[in-house]
């Protein structure tokens, strides 16, 4: 269904209530979810409260909203996890309305009822709700009860490894490991035979007791070429329940969404209407209001099945605002009000085709590990509508200078773009990438740019296991074909050639002294050689190649900048530069490339001199990311094997085991449990 044109998306007729709504609005979270909420609040004309730990303090929601508490230090859990705090806050600065945002309190239930008792109104669904969805297995039983389509699992609670081991073999493999009360892909592991179940039940446990404080885990069949597809709801507390059409959200990696569109490229308009019915039957037997998202896992024949309900607002609701017109969170706020839904089901109309990524704090060169440091330059792009008719949305909690704590989530922002046609909204968002200018820590801009162009992608054949399947070993950034690293040779050869001629402009110089550039130089990038002939003419560069081909390069680009246009024989290519020493980092649609600009005599001299071999640090464990030791599973003198579980860190919320590469004895253990570690920071030493 890729490319098929959808009616242009028109808001809402929505008649204005004609009361207000609140007077004080606190936002219970943090990041960018925080400030897409004070946006709303303040163009209600609602007073904003922030709320922030000691990690916070210069955060931009708390510049942003009108005024600040602090509840706590940086761990989650004695700050945003903590009910205690957030009251104290509501009743230091008289709010009468709370949003949780996502994450956090917000899927809490005994937050929502603490809320209630302080008269407090809770920005989202009622707690009988929250608490029925909130426990996986009881909410597939309430699915099953209301006729919604259901997966085959273990629905009871599982005690220890072995009886998980257990039912999962009678289930039959694969199956997916769950957390009851998880949510974010948190909680979850999928196992294909008996010992994958052992251990994915331990991690999955570990993580579900560290994350949300219920250790209970239930095991469901897993279905082989899924698709994760979501329908947003929308209800009031008068019984009124729509759908706001679905989300696609089948890239993932570690059951974290990644990309996010609507509508789904695979849906036809039978299963998008049975799907929407069965999530507004499960929101109506749970008497549910506010905004939520029913989701489903769909199989190549387009059955699906429940997977959970979220009862709050998703990350990825912009596309669905994209779509519709609709500003999910102000609808969320009057509901909270007491007002009923301004439109019927007939009223929806699905318009264009939206797309979000997320640029997460990590680095894809790295098994995409999380990456924590000061954002020396943020540079998004602009947000509005692009001369194609194409609109670019930015939704982010970050500012230039800002820090990405160990604490917390990564996700630095949200990246959308909304165009008529799925295939001009990919177009729009692979330029909106290339633009988007990121410094100071690992990012996957790179990684997004490279599934922009990727050909399965682009015709909208995704599943769940679309990451593992095309990046089987790894990212290692998008290899350019010969004509495009002609043309990025050729535009390295443009930077470097442009910052020698302003060397050579010295002011006071000797007539006739001034250093002169030769023709014949080469331009070397990833083991590759490019001797080209550079001459200059009518303010352009012509690049020479040895195989004849012959490049035009024009470009304002002075050294400097960091991002420039270069038009590469007319057409045009937005390009992010750096240069160090002698040295031009060229970045562009994936590409990532560090270049050599040489006379020809010189490269050829370079090419004789010995590489300096790499550190051995084959006998030694070095952490991968910054984190904290949460286990030290080996000793001192221990013989280990292959696989063996050595040590856990937990990032920013996951919790990763190291395990060994190969046999060996520990010869010393470097670090102790709670140890916060840098990356590359030794954990422990093999003799």
């Amino acid at each position: 269904m890729a490319g098929v044109r959808r009616t242009p998306c028109r808001p809402l007729k929505r008649p204005s209530s004609g009361h207000s709504l609140f007077s004080k609005l606190l936002i219970a979270n943090r990041g960018e979810i925080a400030c897409r909420v004070i946006r709303t609040a303040r163009r209600l004309g609602i007073a904003t409260i922030a709320v922030y730990s000691d990690a916070d303090r210069d955060a931009l929601h708390v510049r942003e909203a009108d005024e600040a508490v602090r509840i706590g230090p940086a761990p989650s859990a004695q700050s945003y996890l903590s009910i205690e705090a957030i009251l104290a806050a509501i009743r230091q600065t008289g709010a009468d309305a709370v949003h949780p945002g996502y994450g956090f309190l917000s899927e809490n239930a005994a937050f929502a009822e603490a809320l209630d008792r302080e008269g407090v109104a809770f920005i989202g669904p009622p707690a009988s709700a929250i608490e029925a969805m909130g426990d996986k297995i009881a909410s597939k039983r309430i699915a099953a009860k209301a006729g919604v389509s259901t997966v085959p699992g273990h629905m009871d609670l599982i005690e220890d490894a072995t009886q998980a081991a257990r039912i999962a073999a009678e289930i039959g493999f694969p199956v997916m490991i769950k957390a009851s009360a998880g949510g974010g892909g948190k909680g979850m592991r999928v196992a294909w035979n008996e010992a994958e179940a052992r251990e994915g039940f331990a991690s999955s446990r570990n993580e579900a007791r560290s994350s949300f404080g219920d250790e209970r885990i239930f095991i469901e069949r897993f279905v082989t070429e899924p698709r994760h597809i979501e329908i947003q709801v929308l209800g009031d507390r008068h019984g009124n329940v729509v759908h706001l059409g679905e989300r696609e959200c089948s890239i993932q990696r570690r059951n974290q969404k990644v990309v996010e569109e609507a509508p789904s490229p695979f849906l036809d308009a039978a299963t998008r209407a049975a799907m929407g019915a069965e999530a507004i039957a499960l929101a109506k037997a749970v008497g549910y209001h506010s905004a939520g998202t029913v989701e489903f896992i769909v199989d190549r024949d387009r059955n699906f099945y429940f997977l959970e309900m979220n009862t709050r607002l998703q990350v990825e609701h912009p596309v669905t605002e994209l779509t519709t017109g609709l500003d999910l969170v102000e609808e969320m706020i009057r509901v909270a009000a007491g007002e009923p839904l301004r439109f019927s089901q007939d009223d929806v109309r699905l318009g264009g085709w939206a797309i979000e990524t997320r640029v997460y704090a990590e680095d894809p060169y790295r098994n995409f590990l999380p990456s924590v440091g000061r954002l020396t330059r943020y540079r998004p792009p602009t947000d509005g509508t692009a001369a194609d008719g194409g609109t670019v949305r930015v939704d982010t909690g970050v500012f230039e200078g800002a820090e990405i704590p160990v604490f917390y989530d990564p996700m630095i922002a949200k990246l959308c773009t909304h165009a008529p046609t799925r295939e001009a909204a990919v177009d729009a968002m692979s330029r909106a990438l290339d633009v988007f200018e990121l410094e100071g820590v690992g990012h996957n801009l790179p990684f997004l740019a490279t599934l922009m162009r990727q050909e399965r992608f682009r015709e909208g054949r995704l599943t769940t296991a679309y990451i593992a399947e095309e990046f089987p070993d790894g990212f290692a950034g998008r290899t350019p074909d010969a004509a495009e690293a002609e043309d990025l040779a050729a535009i390295a050869a443009f930077c470097e050639l442009t910052r020698q001629k302003r060397d050579a402009q010295v002011s006071g110089a000797i007539d006739n002294h001034r250093r002169r550039l030769g023709r014949e130089w080469t331009v070397a990038f990833d083991a590759h050689a490019f001797p080209a002939t550079v001459e200059e003419a009518d303010g352009r560069m012509r690049v020479r190649f040895d195989g004849n081909r012959t490049v035009e390069v024009a470009s304002d680009w002075r050294p400097g900048r960091t991002y420039a246009e270069f038009r590469i024989d007319g057409a045009a290519a937005k390009v992010k530069v750096a240069l160090s020493g002698t040295t031009v980092r060229l970045r562009r649609r994936g590409v990532d490339v560090t270049a050599r600009v040489r006379r020809s005599r010189v490269a050829e001299l370079a090419r004789l001199m010995p590489l300096r071999p790499p550190p051995d640090t084959s006998k030694l464990l070095l952490c991968p990311m910054p984190g904290i030791v949460t286990a030290i599973a080996v000793a001192a003198g221990e013989t280990i094997e292959a696989g063996q579980t050595l040590a856990t860190v937990e990032a920013m919320k996951m919790e990763n085991a190291l395990k060994a590469e190969r046999r060996g004895r520990v010869k010393r253990v470097a670090v102790a449990v709670g140890a916060s570690l840098a990356v590359d920071e030794l954990i422990l030493e093999l003799e």
